[in-house]
């Protein structure tokens, strides 16, 4: 199959390369993101290949049925950023990577807790400047805190069975509850109530869109932490940056920003940042932002990238795993 492979890095060329080597599709990699202008870029090509920031609404799709595109295979277990209506309507096949490794989201987020918990970005700049002084860098005991985990799908429960390995009281809300969920299910309502520290690990849809608003924040206790791993608009960042600054909460940590397109995965250190919503949580020293490296581990990308393969030569020859996303299926 011909594929335009759109947001390509260089990692991402290595490892579909790589994945490809037995498979045969012709890959051409594209820098580009796809876009409704970007999308005449895959005249000619069978399908294309899209990552989470790519822009698949109806527009881009109508594009790419008109030039001839028959699958768009994502590169992400996320599919909120597709319209599968008008997919469907343009008779192209949807495809994901459902699972590549929940052990990476769920120890980033850890990583993110113990980074801002021990203040380790600040102590790592002081040290480096010469400054050994501990002052302004207390913090406190992970163990006996409670910690609330909103989505326990792979990634949540993976998250909490090291939580507990910390020796915190693991609390959980889903809607649909997992046997092997190391914590207790409680309504949303009561895990804000009662956490020291909330990180999601939810889909984004259209019933968890700003599912942390201004009113569930209210919920929280002072100075309780909030880890967003999943998708940025689960988080109102306008509430966030005003609870920050009244102090009701006291650290949060984000690997995802729901305006993050154009920001992310990108070199911006020569340009200012015009988002100032973003520019003010990156001024606060009890925020920690990483820009979408959450899944970015060396398994976790390997995974990504069969996976992948696999779905194009599935869609190519009628038969295999095809992890096809259809029309009426909740985002995840």
């Amino acid at each position: 199959m011909r594929v335009a492979v759109f947001s390509t890095k260089r990692y991402d060329e290595e490892r579909l390369l790589a994945a490809n080597a037995t498979a045969g599709h012709d890959l051409r990699f594209l820098e580009h993101r796809l876009t409704e202008g970007s999308a005449v870029l895959a005249d000619g090509s069978d399908a294309v290949c899209a990552f989470v920031n790519d822009d698949l609404s109806a527009p881009v799709v109508e594009r790419l049925a008109e030039v001839g595109v028959r699958m768009i295979a994502l590169r992400s277990a996320g599919f909120n950023h597709v319209d599968l209506e008008a997919a469907a309507a343009a008779g192209i096949t949807v495809a994901r990577v459902p699972a590549y490794s929940p052990y990476a989201v769920a120890e980033h987020a850890v990583a993110l807790i113990l980074t801002l918990d021990r203040k380790i970005h600040r102590a790592h700049n002081r040290v480096r400047e010469g400054n050994f002084a501990l002052d302004g860098l207390l913090g406190f005991d992970l163990h006996g805190k409670t910690v609330g985990v909103v989505g326990t799908g792979a990634i949540g429960r993976v998250f909490a069975r090291i939580m507990t390995g910390f020796g915190c009281i693991v609390l959980g809300y889903d809607p649909q509850p997992s046997d092997d969920f190391a914590g207790e299910y409680v309504s949303l309502e009561q895990l804000l109530t009662d956490s020291d520290i909330v990180s999601l690990h939810c889909p984004l849809t259209p019933g968890t869109h700003h599912i942390i608003d201004a009113a569930a924040i209210a919920r929280m206790p002072r100075g309780a932490m909030l880890i967003n791993t999943s998708r940025g608009a689960l988080v109102d960042a306008l509430a966030v940056v005003d609870a920050l600054k009244s102090g009701h909460l006291g650290y949060v940590g984000l690997d995802v920003y729901e305006e993050e397109e154009g920001l992310f995965f990108e070199d911006l250190s020569g340009a200012v940042i015009q988002d100032d919503v973003l520019s003010r949580l990156l001024s606060l020293p009890n925020v920690l932002v990483t820009g979408h490296q959450a899944f970015f581990t060396a398994e976790a990308v390997d995974n990504i990238a069969a996976t992948t393969i696999a779905n194009l030569t599935a869609f190519e020859r009628g038969e295999g795993d095809l992890h096809e996303v259809s029309y009426g299926r909740v985002g995840s």
